[in-house]
């Protein structure tokens, strides 16, 4: 009897894929024509190939991955075998697939929370998705967004009055405040940093009051803007995610790609990175300090900020970015229960991230 050909096929999971892969018909390809076998023993042709298990709940993708025909994987042989008699094993060949998170789902570290969202813009790859499509309040991760819409809307040199009613809305609601008073005029930029490194529910409130005009019309200005960065599970009803007179709504994934827009805004980007920012004393006003909520900066490498959040409704909220090795890894966690544990979760996510092979947008 002549010799069988045998022909190998490599395949490997990828990160990103929440569906079977789907190979064009054009990349399975016989390596020979099969030999004459007599016709008592009629050819059978067999193709080996491995199973692509289901994505498990903690772990989604955002999309099925087609694999084009220049990427495909190698060309797979048509075995002919004799009728009753058993598959001779296929070898593996062809060039290896970077592995990724879809390969190391099981190794991927803890992430308490009611809502978890993991990605890397870049690519697109979505590496932790836990019910990261439920809509619940993001508390202070809401001033993203107003901040977002005032740096359209002003000129970083623009002069603010604060008011007394500035004062008394971050008093009256118990919220954390740049400590501000009525009287004094701080630029723009100045009340930037109070808005997203104290997180300043009285910066925050005199932004929106003058670049409404008033607390109606901004918050319009800001579902206007989320609706058209695609934000489609976002509705917001105030310019800083305090429960009255209601907080509105968000998810995982909708504050994740805000994150991502925002930090490509220059100023942005410099501010929600910034330790600390010291306002000195002028003749307009006292001198200011403020440190940075989000304690991953100055100790998980590459921190890029972006911004925390606390009420009792939305629990405790993380929005954080990272930079490693050249590849921009993008994190959101909300309702966690302990305030330390979102930092040390978001540190070991980057960190989970970052040691899996990067998979290139398709």
């Amino acid at each position: 009897m002549a010799p069988m050909q045998t022909g190998g096929i490599h395949l490997m999971t990828c990160a990103a894929v929440a569906a079977a892969i789907t190979f064009p018909a054009s990349s399975l390809q016989t390596s020979a024509p099969a030999p004459t076998v007599p016709r008592a023993a009629p050819a059978v042709p067999v193709l080996t190939a491995s199973v692509v298990p289901a994505p498990t709940a903690a772990l989604t993708a955002s999309a099925a991955l087609t694999v084009p025909a220049a990427s495909a994987a190698p060309a797979v042989s048509a075995v002919p075998v004799s009728a009753g008699r058993p598959a001779p094993a296929v070898p593996v060949a062809g060039p290896a697939v970077p592995v990724s998170a879809w390969d190391a789902r099981d190794s991927a570290p803890a992430a308490p929370g009611r809502a978890v969202f993991l990605y890397e813009p870049g690519t697109g790859t979505v590496h932790l998705s836990k019910q990261a499509a439920r809509r619940m309040p993001v508390a202070s991760l809401t001033k993203v967004m107003a901040a977002y819409v005032v740096l359209r809307e002003a000129r970083l040199d623009d002069t603010v009055t604060i008011t007394a009613a500035d004062v008394k809305h971050a008093a009256r609601n118990g919220a954390t405040h740049a400590s501000l008073r009525a009287g004094e005029r701080l630029t723009v930029r100045d009340l930037l940093y109070g808005v997203m490194l104290p997180s300043g529910a009285d910066a925050s409130h005199a932004l929106a009051r003058v670049y409404g005009p008033g607390n109606a019309r901004f918050v319009a200005k800001m579902n206007t803007m989320a609706r058209s960065l695609g934000l489609t599970d976002t509705s917001y009803a105030n310019a800083d995610g305090l429960p009255k007179p209601k907080p509105g709504y968000s998810t995982a994934t909708d504050q994740a790609k805000l994150a991502e827009i925002a930090l490509r805004d220059p100023t942005m980007r410099i501010i929600s990175a910034t330790r600390r920012h010291v306002v000195p004393k002028t003749k307009l006003h006292r001198a200011h300090v403020w440190t940075n909520s989000n304690k991953l900066l100055g100790k998980t490498p590459g921190a890029l900020g972006v911004k925390t959040g606390y009420t009792d409704a939305a629990g405790y909220c993380l929005s954080f970015a990272a930079d490693r090795d050249g590849r921009r890894i993008v994190g959101v966690i909300l309702g966690e229960s302990k305030s330390e544990r979102r930092f040390q979760t978001a540190t070991r996510l980057l960190d989970w991230a970052e040691e899996l092979a990067p998979v290139p947008a398709v």
